[in-house]
């Protein structure tokens, strides 16, 4: 035992002094380099260089496909992005623009507002790059399609002088609003804001003529004084987004319905002062004077919310119910089964009769067991404004009807039809008398013949005949005006740039006739954009049904009874900037543009007669060219404001949103950027994904089919959205046998109401869920 402990104390000894002498040796080595350092490397020598900062690179840019018809935001996503870069965009643009960068992966752009092209030029596509000062230089590109809409004159607002000499024709896109002299024809193209969306006249309190012009993208109501030397315009502030103006001369005051928050403000035309605001139903746009009633017409939710116009005050909304009597069209059978509204596109009120006329694709037919589909039956319908009840509609069962022009002394009620091409001459007393006398009120049908020279969306033979709409669809009747001395109609046509002047001294005869029109603007040198938006306004077929008809503007129009499988309520989705975004339809199933409007197209006609290869190429390119509006909630860079205030009045931070988009919330997954939808991609397209979001509205679900899963859809523009999933259970709720807009702010009812399957909106505090929500505003 003695021997083998001193055996294993020896062995340690032996152990350190070998652990010292390789420290020796070490050290050793570690002075010879040294030493060679001093010989070799000369005296001063710099220290090695730290490794270059890597290069920046541009990945993708969103949205993919945008216009220059108004100044737009642009996120762009790459990697290594710092402070100090510019974005180039470009031939034939050729220009640079700043660029703001928030993190390695993000940054924001704006594009300028004056972004011109030639004028037989459609789209163009501009190769995006990254520019520095210093190096490294950045690399990378990505894609950017720019819409020509600033040379694509649209006509989609008339207004007629007090003194009924001259009219004001409103052109959107190309920031015109154009002075037409009904004697003469003459015409002067005035400068307005940025797109201007809608037009008033009046006289003031002294007797002094006015014409307003309200605007869509720069908040102003320009007011011209029609008795001045020059049309010089006094500007009053109002909210971005507008698209519904009336005044009240009496009391001094402009009422303006936008979008953007979905409210009515009321302006005092002296000062510009704000006398109250009010919340509506989303996407307002039709708004008519009577005594104390303010009434206003929501695009997306069928309802006319009647207000108080001194104070703001919500009395009450109107909408068609079940049982709503429905005289003429297709839905007549179907009045139980009415389960809600359709957009009012156009509205006038009668002081005579203290009625209100509005023009729609009539009442929301809902899930019924006779699985009738298609519920698009325009006409006009007849409000109570003492009851605030819809007494009934008048259906005409093809077309679709738009403006609305009322003498209320020969009791004449004139409707203009853009699906058809016609204008229809009613005896505005019949409607309002009773159901039989309704039947019989329309007095004439005037169709409003295209100029020659008009291209034909196909050969003339095949219009007209076997029960089709006739050559006059091409002039697309939009809005309506009534000289004062009621013996003359004017006829705004969208599709051919003219204003057709109808003498109406024998109208309730059934003889009021086109005596001329007068040009306002050349639209033939965008032929085939413009045959595409003939093909998407139009009723072929006479079946009641257009691309427009469910798509207001390319946009969204509300809920429908779907006309496809699996047959239950969907939400009509929006067209807008959904170029890259296949597949389309709801469900969606087809898997480009051409072949949906070849699908769609001939669907909606009951195949009389399927479109021509010539009419696909057409819409699909017309389709391609709708892109999103500019994001509201974007600041002067493009870059999302640093505090969002919401619809529901609460705020939240966009920065911090994004972070939870991309990481806690787990939305990124099915969504990411740049469009945030799987369907960007052709690697995942098309999936059709189960979250557990509701599968439709318990409205007689026992005749409805509950298929579970949908495609997620792109959020760009989602903050314009109502309601919310293809079931449109957010936003809409049921009550009773009727559907009620329950939620204006669906993106908050959505991310509350979401499970763990639906990304992890559970697992956020309050404050991180207002974050995320002012996030998705900003997309």
């Amino acid at each position: 035992m003695e021997d083998a402990r001193a055996w294993e104390a020896r062995t340690r000894v032996k152990g350190d002094i070998r652990k010292l002498e390789w420290i020796a040796v070490g050290l050793a080595g570690v002075a010879i380099l040294g030493l060679l350092a001093i010989v070799v490397l000369p005296r001063g020598a710099p220290s090695p260089r730290p490794a270059p900062p890597p290069r920046p690179i541009l990945r993708a840019v969103g949205p993919k496909l945008t216009s220059n018809q108004t100044s737009q935001p642009l996120s762009l996503y790459g990697e290594n992005l710092v402070p100090g870069l510019r974005l180039v965009l470009g031939a034939p643009l050729s220009r640079e623009v700043p660029l703001t960068v928030v993190d390695a992966r993000h940054a924001y752009a704006r594009l300028p507002a004056d972004l011109l092209l030639p004028a037989g030029t459609f789209q163009t596509d501009v190769q995006l790059s990254l520019a520095a000062s210093t190096d490294p230089k950045p690399t990378g590109s990505a894609r950017l399609t720019l819409v020509n809409d600033a040379a694509f004159p649209d006509l989609t607002a008339m207004a007629l002088s007090p003194d009924g000499r001259t009219l004001f024709v409103a052109s959107p896109p190309t920031d015109t609003v154009f002075a037409l002299d009904v004697e003469s024809g003459r015409v002067e193209a005035m400068a307005v804001g940025d797109g201007p969306s809608a037009l008033a006249t009046w006289k003031d309190a002294g007797g002094r003529p006015w014409l307003g012009v309200a605007h869509q993208w720069s908040g102003g109501l320009w007011l011209y004084a029609l008795d001045a030397p020059e049309r010089k315009a006094r500007v009053v502030p109002t909210p971005p987004g507008v698209w519904g103006l009336a005044v009240d001369a009496a009391q001094g005051v402009a009422f303006v319905a936008e979008h953007v928050h979905d409210q009515v403000h009321a302006l005092a035309l002296e000062d510009g002062r704000e006398k109250w605001a009010r919340e509506v139903d989303p996407n307002p746009r039709e708004l008519v004077l009577w005594n104390q009633l303010l009434m206003v017409g929501s695009l997306q939710t069928g309802q006319v919310v009647l207000l108080d116009n001194t104070n703001g005050r919500e009395l009450a909304p109107v909408v068609p119910g079940p049982g709503v009597p429905i005289i003429g069209g297709p839905t007549e059978p179907f009045s139980a089964q009415v389960m809600g509204g359709k957009a009012p596109r156009g509205m006038v009120v009668s002081d005579r009769l203290k009625r209100l006329f509005m023009s729609s694709l009539g009442p929301n037919v809902g899930p019924n067991a006779q699985r009738m589909e298609v519920s698009a039956n325009s006409g006009v319908a007849v409000l109570n404004l003492d009851r605030n009840e819809v007494v009934r509609h008048r259906g005409f069962g093809a077309g679709v009807t738009e403006g609305l022009a009322l003498d209320d002394r020969a009791g004449l009620l004139y409707a203009a039809d853009v699906g058809l091409g016609q204008v229809r001459v009613l005896d505005a007393k019949a409607l309002a008398a009773s159901d039989a006398a309704a039947r019989e009120a329309v007095l004439q049908t005037l169709p409003v013949p295209p100029p020659d020279g008009t291209p034909f969306i196909r050969p003339a033979e095949d219009l007209g005949t076997k029960g089709r709409a006739g050559l006059e669809l091409h002039s697309g009747p939009r809005s309506l005006a009534l000289s004062p001395d009621g013996r003359t109609l004017y006829v705004l046509n969208r599709f051919t740039g003219t204003v057709a002047v109808v003498d109406v001294r024998e109208a309730r005869q059934g003889r009021a006739r086109v005596v001329r029109q007068w040009p306002v603007a050349d639209l033939r040198p965008r032929e085939q954009r413009r045959l595409g938006q003939v093909l998407y306004f139009t009723d072929v077929g006479r079946t009641g049904m257009s691309c427009d008809a469910c798509h207001i503007e390319g946009h969204t129009g509300g809920v429908f009874f779907e006309k496809t499988r699996p047959m239950r309520i969907y939400r009509s989705t929006t067209a807008l900037g959904s170029r890259d975004t296949p597949p389309y339809f709801t469900p969606a199933s087809t898997r480009s543009l051409a072949e949906t409007a070849e699908t769609v197209g001939g669907r909606n006609r009951y195949h009389n007669p399927d479109p021509l290869p010539s009419e696909v190429a057409a819409l699909a390119l017309y389709t391609s060219l709708l892109s999103t509006p500019p994001n509201p909630y974007r600041g002067a860079d493009g870059a999302p404001l640093e505090t969002v205030t919401m619809p529901d009045g609460k705020t939240g931070h966009p920065a911090k949103g994004l972070a939870l988009f991309e990481g806690k919330a787990r939305c990124a997954a099915c969504h990411p950027a740049p469009l945030f939808t799987l369907d960007q991609d052709p690697a995942t397209r098309g999936q059709y994904l189960d979250v557990g979001t509701p599968i439709a509205l318990e409205l007689r679900p026992e005749q409805q089919q509950l298929v579970k899963g949908a495609a997620p859809p792109s959020l760009v523009g989602t903050w314009d959205v109502w309601p919310l999933l293809t079931s449109a259970t957010m936003g809409y709720a049921v009550q009773g046998d009727r559907l009620v807009a329950a939620e204006r702010f669906p993106l908050r009812m959505l991310v509350d109401s979401s499970g763990p399957e639906h990304g992890d909106a559970r697992a956020l505090t309050p404050e991180e869920r207002d974050d995320l929500l002012a996030y998705l505003l900003t997309l």
